[in-house]
């Protein structure tokens, strides 16, 4: 599913215009963004929690030419869902 197709999906359900759904989605992952990048984490109820974990360096090898290289440390996003949703998942299969 696409930006557009959540957008109109959204819109069925809440009833509200496209347009309207976009800006609130829009306004959400902006507000979201701006937390992680403030160091905080985000945590939404019977969804999961984000937050920014820092990746320490580490030497990787190259297959096709076997030199070491050494890639640097870096931040990265990372999603931890809820148990509640885990679960929904494990019930439908």
């Amino acid at each position: 599913m696409n930006n557009k197709e959540f957008v109109s999906e959204l819109s069925r359900r809440m009833g509200y215009s496209q347009k309207d759904c976009s800006s609130l989605l829009s306004a959400l992952v902006s507000e979201i963004s701006s937390q992680l990048e403030e160091d905080r984490i985000v945590s939404i109820q019977d969804f999961g929690t984000f937050e920014v974990r820092k990746k320490l360096e580490r030497v990787v090898i190259s297959p096709a030419t076997q030199q070491r290289m050494l890639v640097p440390p870096r931040l990265v996003v990372a999603f931890k869902p809820s148990t509640q949703l885990k679960d929904r998942f494990n019930e439908e299969t």
